[in-house]
């Protein structure tokens, strides 16, 4: 048996990626233990999700990030108290800062809904859309300093239908993202992915 990787999930919104996480624990027999979730909106409807499965919570505001580096302080702080290996962003709206990554280093993972390096940013979906590309998807990567551009753990593509709507295309992403994010937390509980000295991700 695995032992369940302790996570701290970051988020900002609904919580949709939470939610698939919960589910794979639950579900799926994931080897994963989300020991405390930390949200940067006090709306997020995420907190809700979490407070239904029994995660601990952390919630901050706008006046908290005015300084990002205090707030990414008390976040490790409080990821660290909850005993997390690893941070897992799913949703969140925030740039880590060097405070984060120093404390989790390349323990940081980030879902991006596009084909990085393609349609960096926090309007991925509707760029790529109004772009017209035929093949879009989701990455997951780490985070580092560099906005969106961290070493890639892993990527699947999304056709993009003829016809689509724009929220057509965002639930096709979505759906992706679900099972996607899931998949790579087991390999990580496994002990399969490694960052390489060429800083590329290596899956056992």
């Amino acid at each position: 048996m695995t032992e369940p990787l302790k996570i701290g999930v970051l988020l900002s919104g609904s919580g949709t990626n939470l939610q698939a996480i919960i589910d794979a624990v639950r579900d799926d027999g994931l080897p994963v233990d989300i020991v405390h979730v930390v949200s940067s909106r006090p709306d997020a409807y995420g907190i809700e999700r979490a407070k239904a499965a029994g995660i601990p919570t952390t919630v901050l505001n706008r006046e908290v990030y005015a300084d990002p580096e205090a707030a990414d302080a008390r976040i490790v702080e409080a990821l660290r108290a909850a005993g997390a290996i690893y941070v897992v962003m799913a949703g969140y709206m925030r740039k880590v800062t060097p405070v984060m990554l120093n404390a989790f280093p390349d323990r940081v993972l980030n879902l991006h809904p596009a084909l990085l390096p393609s349609f960096k940013g926090a309007h991925a979906i509707a760029e790529a859309y109004e772009a017209g590309v035929k093949v879009t998807g989701v990455t997951v990567h780490f985070a580092n300093e560099d906005y969106d551009k961290g070493p890639i753990v892993a990527q699947r593509a999304v056709e993009v239908q003829e016809g689509w709507t724009l929220e057509e295309l965002e639930a096709a992403i979505h759906e992706v993202e679900h099972a996607l994010y899931p998949q790579v937390l087991c390999l990580v509980a496994e002990g399969r992915v490694t960052v390489g000295d060429d800083r590329k991700v290596h899956v056992a």
